[in-house]
């Protein structure tokens, strides 16, 4: 009986908005954009300003606020107007034909923009799973510092960065999800709480700061997990020292073109706040009503109004990450947007063993643009909900992993071009310079790009050093020119296992046969290397 009832909710609806439509009213301009060029601090805090000027991007006339005048226009023409742009100049409305002809017709209206593909033969029954194929079930707890995050942050090799002091501290991040329950409650979360590192949140659903609300998507406390959770000796995310904002513009009820604006709009305010990265573990393809469903050949970058907000977003300075799908094994097999979009750096899925995981969806994108950029582990991944540790699969894992390697990257390198990371990170991954549609060009690698920056900068050619012998039996010898204040080494688990102070020399000859990492402490500078214990 219940289903029924909802079909013919359904049918009802469907019947009574049968003349409307979503459509997007394209603005001529901004008329007071010189006052926000008097006074960015009016519409941007300082530190999107100071990204800005860090980063060699100048302000234009996307940043100045939405002309208020407009949006009363179009409710004096009686309709109700909740979601905007200011990034396309625009508001996302209801309409019928005769209404749209009307609105064409608007002095301050410059064009208006259908939401709709007119795709109905697209089957219902192609809807993926966009978040996960998820198969949550609890874990047995380790004991070691990096317990069950160890695997997937040492595929991506971010270890390294995490023991040169680079753990995301001064970077934030926003997730884009579907909500955070338990986020402000689970034990999970403490070390985040405690130390000021969610500094704010907004449902652009309900247009409340309720994305803790127990009835909403646990998804995003699950993305958000796998960056900043912490459980001593249990589990540590791959950005553990991260700040967050925590922006929920998906209702996972149902499927709705307007989640797109409210996607756009979560972004609109990440850069206000001036946050580096955006993590999106969603995307969109198909939509309950057929007629605002993509084809392939939509999948361009730039079709979706997504996709040119998250565009907008890279251009300003933020790195944009995006799940490619989890559509691998579907009749629909290829990417979704925004993760279509150059720009965006679409992250694939691989299992422990470096694989494409089979639910991974597949690239390019319909221009041949190689998607997915790189990938990282999504099948049983680890991450932390509420209290607990728990595994989950999909690319919306692969994704917030990534983008913890990326959040330590951009702490060690704040100022490097972001077009540039990208490249490095495609060109340091374990397939360049070849690629796969499910891959991309290959599992990411922090530690190598990293090294690889660092090796040109004027800090290592001033500090010369080297390691020797690799691999060792008994002591491992560092030949440098510079004082070596400490030598640390490090397990595969990321614990503390030696620590000697004021020499050039560490006895090992006692460690089990296995992968180390050795920190170098000199007098400004920390460098790490990894070695063999034979």
């Amino acid at each position: 009986m219940k289903k029924l009832l909802l079909f013919c909710l359904l049918v009802g609806y469907s019947i009574a908005n049968a003349q409307t439509e979503l459509v997007f009213v394209y603005f001529t301009g901004k008329p007071n954009k010189a006052a926000f060029y008097a006074n960015p601090l009016s519409e941007l805090t300082q530190k999107s300003l100071n990204r800005r000027t860090s980063l060699g991007i100048p302000l234009n006339d996307q940043d100045a606020p939405i002309e208020q005048s407009y949006i009363q226009n179009l409710q004096n023409l009686g309709f109700t107007v909740i979601d905007y742009s200011k990034w396309l100049n625009g508001a996302a409305v209801n309409a019928t034909p005769a209404q749209i002809a009307v609105l064409q017709t608007q002095p301050y209206v410059s064009s208006v923009g259908r939401f709709a593909k007119n795709n109905p033969s697209i089957p219902k029954t192609a809807i993926q799973n966009k978040w996960n194929t998820t198969t949550d079930s609890q874990k047995t707890l380790t004991v070691f510092d990096y317990g069950s995050g160890s695997a997937q942050i040492d595929q991506i090799n971010v270890r390294p960065l995490h023991l040169a002091g680079f753990t995301g501290t001064g970077v934030s991040i926003a997730v884009i999800d579907a909500g955070f329950p338990y986020v402000d409650t689970g034990s999970a979360f403490d070390r985040l709480r405690t130390n000021n590192q969610i500094k704010a949140v907004y449902d652009f659903v309900t247009k409340t700061n309720n994305v803790y609300s127990n009835s909403i998507s646990n998804h995003g406390s699950a993305v958000l997990g796998a960056i900043g959770g912490y459980i001593k000796d249990v589990f540590v995310g791959s950005a553990p020292d991260a700040d967050f904002y925590l922006y929920r513009s998906e209702n996972a009820v149902g499927e709705i073109p307007e989640e797109e604006i409210y996607w756009i709009e979560a972004a609109e305010e990440a850069d206000r706040k001036g946050v580096d990265i955006i993590t999106a573990s969603l995307g969109y393809n198909i939509f309950d009503d057929p007629r605002y469903s993509y084809t392939y050949s939509d999948m361009n970058g730039t079709t979706s109004f997504i996709a040119r907000a998250a565009e907008i977003a890279a251009n300003k300075g933020i790195f944009v990450l995006a799940a490619a799908g989890n559509a691998g094994q579907q009749a629909w097999h290829y990417l979704m947007t925004p993760a279509d979009n150059a720009k965006v750096f679409s992250i694939g899925s691989v299992d422990a063993t470096g694989n494409s995981s089979g639910f991974s969806s597949y690239g390019p994108n319909s221009l041949g643009i190689v998607k997915p950029d790189g990938s990282a582990r999504g099948t049983a991944s680890a991450t932390v909900n509420n209290s607990t540790l728990t595994s989950v699969n999909g690319t919306s894992i692969a994704t917030p992993i990534a983008a913890g390697g990326v959040a330590c990257f951009i702490q060690a390198f704040p100022s490097m071009n972001r077009e540039l990371m990208r490249t490095k990170l495609r060109q340091t991954a374990s397939l360049y310079p070849n690629h796969t549609d499910q891959m991309g060009y290959g599992i990411l690698n922090f530690g190598s790009v990293y090294n690889q920056v660092l090796n040109t900068s004027e800090i290592v050619k001033k500090e010369k050093f080297a390691i020797f012998p690799n691999p060792v039996k008994n002591i491992l010898n560092i030949a440098s020119e510079s004082e070596v204040l400490s030598l640390e080494v490090y397990d595969n688990l990321g614990k503390l296992v030696r620590k000697n102070i004021g020499q050039k020399s560490i006895k090992v000859e006692e460690f089990p046969k296995g992968t180390y990492y050795l920190k170098i402490q000199m007098k400004d500078k920390s460098f790490y290397e990894k070695f063999l214990k034979e």
